[in-house]
C-alpha cells in the first residue's frame, strides 16, 4: 500500500519542534514545498504558525515568509494582483495572531505589490506599524541614520 507524506506539515512541525528555523531549513521549504511557487490556504497558515511560534528565525526565513505568503494573497487569487475584502480580512487576522516585524513586513509588501486593496486595508496596516509589535521598533532604530 503506498501513501504520501505532508512534506510542508513535516517540515513545519520539525522546525517549531527544534525552536529554530535555520537557513538550511528555509532552502529545504523552497525546494520540497514551494518548487512550484503554489501556496495553497493551507500551506500559507502552516507558515503563519511558524512565524507565530516565537522561535528563533535565520533572516532568510522573512524573505521566504513574506513572499510566499505575497505569492498566495495578491498574485494566485483571480483577479490576479487584486486583494478582496475577505483575502484582507484573513491576512490582517493572521497578522494580528503573530504581531510581529516579519507580519509587518509582510503586510507592507503585499500593497507595494497589489494593483487594489481595499481602502480600510491600507489605514490597518498603517495602524499596525504603531501598536508595538514585536522587533519592530528594534528595526526602525536599527534602521535610523
Amino acid at each position: 500500500m503506498m501513501f504520501t507524506v505532508d512534506r510542508s506539515r513535516s517540515i513545519i512541525t520539525a522546525m517549531i519542534l527544534g525552536r529554530k528555523v535555520t537557513a538550511m531549513d528555509v532552502a529545504w521549504l523552497r525546494r520540497e514545498v514551494f518548487a512550484g511557487d503554489e501556496v495553497s490556504r493551507e500551506t500559507a497558515d502552516e507558515l503563519f504558525e511558524v512565524e507565530r511560534a516565537g522561535i528563533a528565525k535565520s533572516p532568510e526565513w522573512t524573505d521566504l515568509f513574506v513572499e510566499m505568503i505575497t505569492e498566495h494573497v495578491v498574485w494566485e487569487s483571480r483577479p490576479t494582483g487584486v486583494i478582496s475584502d475577505a483575502q484582507a480580512e484573513w491576512l490582517i487576522e493572521q497578522c494580528d495572531s503573530c504581531a510581529s516585524v516579519n507580519a509587518l513586513a509582510l503586510l507592507v509588501n503585499v500593497l507595494g505589490e497589489a494593483h487594489c486593496a481595499p481602502r480600510w486595508f491600507l489605514a490597518a496596516v498603517r495602524s499596525r506599524a504603531t501598536q508595538g509589535w514585536r522587533g519592530v521598533a528594534e528595526a526602525l532604530a536599527l534602521a535610523a541614520c
